[in-house]
């Protein structure tokens, strides 16, 4: 009999549940695990091929009768900032992202708690308690990066670090084709800043100084207003049957 490698990936296929993004929708997603030596070039090939890791889970929905998830990945290196773009940026001049390597605190799952509440309170990650944020943090067998967003200090061109409140959190993988933003979260009470948008363009900025050519975003879901705001980031490629293709609107 064959044996497969320990470090083979096995795929799985989850039963129905009801669907996040669309109401009356039901979704299925196929998954495998993430471990061992092979990990991150596991991660790198199943990301370009459409799938999303959380914590040592890759996944990627396989709904019978819907396509609405649709894979996004930002251009980095041919992106130009619309003026909307460049207004929030202009209003984030003063933050400073300090990445590091991923461990959680209690600072952080305060601001996670809070923008949960006021943002997400109907989702699927609102019961997580801290040991869920821990794990979401530090259960990780690829490169990944948590990104911490403060104000500049007088000292932040020499440490790299803002000082003062924690306003806003990535965690990121470092692919071989470019940064896969894995979650992010920011305080829902700041005003005029666009937090959520503002961490996107930084990391398209971040992997443009790499010379990587893209940021994942996840997915597009046709119809659900809350996900609209990844189409936004232009140029960038979507994933279809065909493979990956361009847009431009």
């Amino acid at each position: 009999m064959t044996q497969q490698p320990r470090d083979t990936p096995q795929f799985f296929l989850t039963s129905p549940s009801s669907c996040p993004y669309l109401p009356g929708k039901q979704e299925r997603k196929v998954f495998t695990h993430l471990v061992g030596e092979r990990a991150p070039e596991v991660n790198d090939i199943l990301t370009q091929g459409g799938f999303r890791r959380s914590q040592s889970i890759a996944y990627r929905p396989a709904c019978e009768a819907c396509r609405a998830c649709i894979s996004v990945r930002v251009l980095a290196q041919e992106f130009e900032p619309t003026r909307a773009f460049r207004r929030v940026q202009a209003s984030n001049e003063d933050l400073v992202g300090h990445a590091r390597t991923p461990a959680p605190t209690a600072e952080q799952y305060s601001l996670f708690r809070d923008y949960l509440d006021a943002r997400h309170a109907d989702g699927g990650m609102v019961d997580m308690t801290v040991l869920d944020y821990s794990m979401m943090v530090e259960d990780s067998h690829v490169q990944t990066k948590l990104i911490e967003y403060r104000r500049r200090g007088p000292d932040s061109t020499m440490t790299g670090r803002g000082e003062g409140p924690l306003l806003a959190v990535a965690l990121t993988d470092v692919l071989a084709d470019g940064l896969s933003m894995v979650y992010s979260f920011y305080d829902p009470e700041v005003p005029g800043r666009s937090l959520g948008t503002y961490l996107i363009l930084d990391h398209i900025e971040r992997a443009r100084r790499m010379g990587l050519p893209h940021v994942y975003l996840g997915y597009w879901v046709k119809g659900s207003p809350k996900m609209d705001y990844k189409r936004r980031f232009l140029p960038q490629e979507r994933l279809s049957p065909d493979g990956w293709e361009r847009a431009e609107t």
